[in-house]
């Protein structure tokens, strides 16, 4: 069965830290794990309500599991008929996890206005928001594509995290053309796929 959630900043690296092959484990005050069964429900919660909590942030993961395991959790409709979820017990989602198919994907991100992203605190990126990051590495890899190879390695957690948000940022506030910035980001997936971190791809997967 393919099912949907929506996932916030915090979630998404954790399930990133787990491979993009888990769900973590849900907080004391979390009975209950939602995935839902649509995707135009999960991105409504995701633009709608990730966007305005917390990191201003809201992202899409897609995944399938087991059928003949996932069926046995009951579907619930919650408002509107397209607003269909399983309810998962958090007790059971370790083994929720080991039923998913393949790796977890994001296929796609909406950002606040007042997004910083996620801020590393190690390195040539440490203390920089998600745009200040783009055009610190952008002003990096004319001159030295080795020293954006050892950030990516460094930040790789901050890289993952806020690409979804430079495949999307307007950079004709900082001298340059969408062109550029595409380019700049082709590199940076070039680099990626020539890392240890390869097997993830980067960026929303359609």
């Amino acid at each position: 069965m393919r099912l949907f959630r929506p996932v916030g900043l915090h979630e998404l690296r954790l399930i990133y830290e787990a491979e993009m092959r888990a769900f973590p484990p849900r907080l004391p005050e979390q009975p209950i794990f939602y995935p839902v069964l649509n995707e135009p429900y999960a991105i409504k919660i995701a633009r709608e309500w990730n966007t305005k909590s917390n990191a201003r942030v809201g992202f899409v993961t897609r995944f399938d599991v087991d059928d003949e395991y996932v069926r046995r959790f009951e579907r619930k409709i919650v408002g509107s008929r397209d607003h269909e979820e399983l309810w998962i017990p958090a007790e059971e989602l370790a083994t929720f996890n080991q039923h998913i198919r393949d790796a977890i994907q994001v296929t796609a991100a909406y950002f606040g206005d007042d997004y910083e992203g996620f801020v590393p605190a190690a390195f040539g990126l440490k203390g920089k928001t998600a745009r200040e990051q783009f055009v610190a590495l952008a002003k990096t890899l004319p001159y030295s594509s080795f020293d954006v190879v050892c950030e990516l390695a460094a930040n790789h957690v901050a890289v993952f995290l806020n690409y979804f948000f430079w495949e999307n940022l307007d950079v004709t506030k900082d001298g340059m053309a969408a062109e550029e910035r595409d380019r700049i980001l082709e590199r940076l997936k070039d680099m990626w796929a020539g890392s240890s971190r390869s097997a993830i791809p980067l960026g929303v997967v359609t």
